[in-house]
């Protein structure tokens, strides 16, 4: 269907809303099985003549046999302590890096930027296997380590040029006003750019929880131990050698995403405005 130029205002503004219902309710059918399965029982899950929109029935004792099914206490301490280092890590080494390539003047600085930026292109694929024999060499597979140390280390490329770029927005004559009062670098860094950063902060702080909530490739390659075990990891204890336990799955799948739906809801506002924010010149 094509809206033509000389379509009236309104239907071309329904048409558009029409679009992103279609998108939306695509989007939300994944999450509208997951939450649909995991308050019924295992069997009736697989009926399909007739279909069962929602269950009559809620069994809510899905969650708690979820839960008590696998170690999801221990997994969820170990998913807290991994995210919450990360989330401050990044947040400390990438606001760093990113105020040295924006507000301070140095020799090399936009070829070690642009460097940075290269790091990018590469597929994770392909520094998988360098990575891991590298943490290998140093005895630190099957701890948090390498789930943790590399936040310190930058941060992301992608976390600095975010930074970066919202740093820049800032006036420099706001530098030059402190300096001129005899604040250093660090000083400026910490009292006038970090405070006025606080939307590009928590956009920073929200990718990272995000990505290290829902991580699951690096704790099933660098992690052996059980006990161990992060929760993206632990639901694979729900699939057994010749059944799975898809209602408890999908349950405790819901508890994992409760989270992240509800830290999205609750930053949404601050992740508009600091992606529109980022690059805009004041």
């Amino acid at each position: 269907m094509v809206v033509k130029k000389n379509t009236p205002y309104y239907i071309r503004r329904a048409f558009f809303y029409l679009l992103i219902g279609i998108l939306a309710f695509v989007c939300v059918i994944p999450l509208y099985w997951m939450v649909r399965s995991s308050f019924m029982k295992n069997t009736d899950i697989y009926t399909m003549d007739p279909f069962i929109f929602w269950p009559k029935e809620m069994l809510w004792s899905n969650f708690s046999d979820a839960w008590k099914s696998a170690l999801f206490t221990r997994y969820a301490i170990n998913t807290i302590i991994i995210v919450a280092l990360n989330i401050f890590g990044t947040i400390i080494t990438s606001s760093m890096a990113a105020y040295a390539f924006s507000r301070v003047k140095w020799k090399g600085r936009s070829f070690c930027f642009a460097l940075i930026l290269t790091t990018m292109m590469l597929p994770g694929a392909v520094t998988i296997v360098p990575q891991f024999l590298i943490w290998r060499n140093l005895h630190m597979v099957d701890t948090y380590v390498p789930l943790i140390l590399p936040a310190f280390l930058g941060g992301g490329a992608f976390n600095i040029f975010l930074l970066r770029q919202f740093f820049l927005a800032i006036p420099n004559d706001l530098d030059e006003a402190a300096e001129i009062d005899g604040a250093g670098k660090l000083r400026i860094f910490l009292q006038i750019i970090l405070p006025l950063s606080k939307s590009a902060m928590i956009v920073v702080a929200l990718f990272t929880f995000l990505g290290n909530w829902n991580d699951f490739f690096g704790p099933i390659i660098y992690l052996n131990t059980k006990e161990k075990f992060t929760l993206a990891v632990g639901l694979l204890q729900f699939h057994g050698d010749y059944a799975t336990k898809w209602n408890l799955l999908m349950a405790a799948s819901t508890i994992v995403v409760a989270p992240c739906i509800l830290i999205y809801l609750i930053g949404q506002r601050y992740l508009i405005e600091g992606i529109s924010l980022t690059g805009m010149k004041a």
